[in-house]
């Protein structure tokens, strides 16, 4: 009996430890917050027309935590903790609102709230040109849409758009691609047909022939439909990501079911100005120039006597007259850097090329 004492003495002297250390955290994000609420005073005060969402900042508060952090915690769960601070923080000053390429529950919109958070105004729209145009129309101050795929390439109609826009590029994205197999029923027995979107069924398919070889699919324009139709249905389930699991609707009869692993989507985020050094940026520009013998090969001997790392080349036709193409680079670096900066330079000088920067934002971080 005893040790029995002994053993609840020392559990609740624990937790009582672990309250006390709650309590210090409660009152350090007060204070965190009122001088947050200081800033946004101080900028009003000064009339100052910068940016309040300052992606260099926050990706700086992020690579400093990082960097000095031992554990126990994951650094994983550290990021997400801070993106929520961060997000609640900017939230005093002012609601951000971000639309996305929607409808809800699909990758674009996990990507929207792990970059912000769940504090700002986050909505859908039906396409790629509705996401630009509610940024360009001042309706939202940012937005998120696909621009890449690791198995099926980039998405060219928001290539498209970055060409047309004012809109630069404020930060990157990079969502890894997993799928689970969620039901209201208890047993892989009990089900009959499976929804989900055509892509996610068709990076399933090892796994399904395995284990539901009788099981009739049907496709789904999107993952927010796929949810809806299996919650009418008896004996269904739906191919989802983590988003969508809700324990009181939904069980995970299997996660990870996608037959590759490492897959992952990448996405932009664009607004209307461009962000500020962090120290450590990227850079993504288009170009194009005359169909002439070596022409690109001078264009990238710019950048490698400056010695610019290129981390990509994409091109595709300009879709203004045949085999007249567009080249599209991602870069390490920012714009203000000066090698750049006389990269830049010699491109505009050169007759006949055109050069577009998409922006100059943080690399990823999260």
């Amino acid at each position: 009996m005893a040790d029995l004492n002994t053993q609840t003495t020392t559990l609740e002297s624990l937790r009582q430890a672990i309250d006390q250390i709650d309590d210090r955290i409660h009152d350090l994000l007060m204070e965190r917050a009122e001088r947050v609420r200081q800033v946004g005073e101080w900028k009003e005060k000064q009339g100052s027309d910068a940016p309040f969402y300052r992606p260099d900042r926050e990706a700086n508060i992020h690579r400093r935590l990082e960097a000095r952090h031992q554990g126990p915690l994951p650094v994983a769960a550290l990021h997400r903790i801070y993106r929520e601070i961060i997000s609640a923080s900017l939230n005093l000053e002012r609601q951000l609102s971000v639309v996305y390429l929607g409808p809800e529950a699909t990758f674009t919109h996990q990507a929207a709230i792990k970059q912000f958070g769940s504090s700002p105004k986050i909505y859908p729209v039906r396409t790629i040109d509705d996401v630009f145009n509610e940024v360009e129309l001042r309706r939202a101050d940012f937005g998120v849409t696909p621009i890449e795929n690791s198995t099926e390439g980039m998405i060219h109609h928001t290539l498209d758009r970055l060409i047309d826009s004012p809109l630069r590029i404020w930060g990157e994205i990079y969502l890894p691609v997993s799928h689970h197999l969620l039901s209201q029923e208890k047993e892989l027995s009990a089900l009959r047909v499976v929804y989900g979107q055509s892509t996610v069924i068709a990076q399933c398919q090892r796994w399904l022939a395995e284990h539901l070889p009788t099981v009739t699919f049907k496709e789904c324009v999107s993952t927010a439909t796929a949810l809806w139709e299996a919650q009418q249905t008896k004996g269904a389930a739906v191919i989802a990501g983590e988003i969508t699991t809700d324990p009181f609707v939904w069980q995970v009869l299997a996660p990870h079911i996608e037959d590759r692993a490492g897959i992952e989507n990448r996405f932009l985020v664009i607004g209307r100005e461009m962000p500020a050094r962090s120290g450590q940026d990227k850079t993504s520009l288009m170009f194009s120039f005359p169909d002439q013998p070596g022409f690109l090969h001078q264009v990238l001997g710019i950048f490698a006597r400056l010695e610019i790392n290129l981390s990509r080349i994409e091109s595709r036709p300009s879709l203004k007259k045949a085999w007249d193409y567009l080249f599209f680079i991602d870069l390490e670096g920012h714009q203000e850097d000066p090698a750049i900066a006389s990269a830049m330079a010699e491109l505009v000088a050169m007759s006949g090329v055109m050069v577009k920067i998409l922006g100059s934002y943080p690399r990823k971080v999260l």
